[in-house]
């Protein structure tokens, strides 16, 4: 966590802080030195008398116009005392009922009043500039508000709660032991203080490498998580992809018929699997157009396939690989793919193996084919297991996850100095030379966490927040 920040006393600001719109409660709130002070003209207490706001305690209050005394409305107001607060400073938060015309009444008498209107996420950016959290929290109280799945919210949650910032410490510390160890080498070598051999000074960078390598690793799942995937269904007109995407979302959304050529748009929807936000797509099926407007949707298909993140291609189990999709699996190598091998209740006993086998392990070995019907639901949760494991992948850790390309950025950057100070020491360079690299890892980590963070950064993490926050 960073330390307080040394800056001047800020000004007082406030913001409505629940979401636009009607609502039972509405909430707005202020932060600063005049808080407390710039909030008490508006209160009244039940009977008429002046209102005590004891820290930490809610207190029901009758909100007034100070300029004439009418009534707005009841509320319930708490003091925050400074340094016991969200942000550090004095906060007042007044809970009144949920009109946004109140709302904009409240906050225009506090604004009239010499408050200062907050800018996006200017209380977690004070909230940070205090020291009350580092900058990965920061970024986690965003993804908590927009999280997309009950598992993207407790990802963001434990975040907050500082569990990645506690991920990185160790690594840090291990990090400034090797450097101190390294320093005091070189500036007391005539005191005979001991050096690392070449062999302990490779453990110890080792013991930097791995888990930076495994913190890493841990940004695709994160980010998954986090902004969810795109999922593309693919495949030759009256394979079924139609039908299994209405399977995948438990209702009839796309139209279904006989006729080969039925979809000829896109057609969008989101559902979560296993925790992880994802756009559906089914697409128009892959041929020679028989129209123009069959043509047209073709062409979103192939848009579609080459946007996705991961691509279904949808088989029919009982017929041979044709040439439409054989290119698409020749095109799709390297990418994420599964193939859900439809239409498994038409399979003969007299013949259970579907014919597209063959092709699939010569031009998709990895591809693991799921056999299933849309028809009679028979395999799919098996698919739905099958798409869990591509999105989430295979190394199903516990720990936390980076979720953002300003954290994997920083760490990527870190792990890319260890190791080459590992492959320095292994050379036999000068100590001095691989201290470079590790002051600059160090650096990296210091950046992932605000406390050295530059002040461009700090303005785009805050400004993608919602007033208020």
């Amino acid at each position: 966590m960073p330390e307080p920040a040394q800056t001047e006393a800020l000004d007082t600001i406030a913001a409505i802080a629940t979401p636009p719109g009607r609502g039972g409660v509405g909430m707005v709130r202020l932060s600063g030195p005049e808080a407390l002070a710039s909030s008490l003209p508006l209160l009244q207490g039940a009977s008429g008398q002046p209102v005590v706001l004891a820290p930490a305690q809610a207190t029901y209050c009758r909100l007034l116009d100070p300029a004439t005394g009418v009534l707005l409305d009841e509320a319930v107001v708490t003091f925050f005392r400074a340094p016991r607060s969200y942000t550090g400073e004095d906060v007042v938060e007044i809970a009144a009922h949920g009109s946004p015309v109140l709302l904009d009444r409240l906050l225009r008498l506090l604004l009239a009043a010499g408050v200062r209107l907050a800018a996006p996420g200017e209380f977690t950016e004070r909230a940070f500039l205090s020291g009350r959290i580092d900058l990965i929290q920061a970024e986690a109280v965003r993804d908590l508000i927009e999280a997309q799945t009950q598992l993207g919210a407790q990802l963001a949650a434990q975040q907050l709660g500082g569990a990645l910032s506690r991920r990185v410490l160790p690594i840090k510390q291990t990090l400034m032991g090797v450097i101190a160890t390294l320093e005091a080498g070189i500036d007391f070598a005539e005191d005979d203080t001991p050096v690392l051999s070449t062999d302990a000074l490779l453990r110890q960078l080792h013991v930097v490498v791995s888990p930076l390598s495994a913190l890493e690793r841990s940004f695709a799942r994160g980010r998954s998580i986090r902004e969810g995937v795109t999922l593309a269904i693919v495949g030759r007109p009256n394979a079924g992809k139609s039908s299994l995407f209405n399977r995948l979302i438990d209702r009839e959304r796309a139209i279904v018929t006989p006729e080969p050529g039925t979809t000829r748009d896109t057609v969008q929807e989101r559902l979560s699997i296993s925790g992880v936000p994802v756009e559906l797509i089914d697409t128009a099926g892959l041929r020679e157009a028989a129209g123009e407007a069959e043509r047209m949707g073709i062409e979103k298909s192939r848009e579609a396939l080459a946007d996705a993140g991961l691509v279904l291609l949808v088989l029919d189990s009982k017929e041979a690989l044709n040439d439409e999709e054989t290119t698409l699996l020749r095109a799709a190598a390297g990418r994420p793919l599964l193939i859900a091998l439809n239409k498994s209740d038409l399979l003969l006993a007299t013949a259970p193996v579907p014919a597209a086998l063959t092709g699939i392990a010569a031009l998709a070995p990895d591809a693991s084919p799921v056999l299933c019907s849309a028809l009679t639901g028979a395999g799919l949760e098996d698919l739905r297991a099958a798409l869990a494991r591509r999105l989430l992948g295979t190394e199903h850790s516990e720990q936390p996850m980076l979720t953002s390309l300003r954290q994997h950025g920083a760490v990527a950057e870190a792990l890319r100095r260890a190791e080459a100070a590992s492959e320095a020491a292994a050379a036999g360079l000068p100590h001095e030379v691989i201290l470079l690299d590790l002051y600059s890892a160090l650096r990296e980590l210091d950046a992932l966490t605000g406390a050295t963070a530059p002040d461009d950064i700090l303005h785009l993490v805050f400004s993608t927040f919602c007033i208020g926050k």
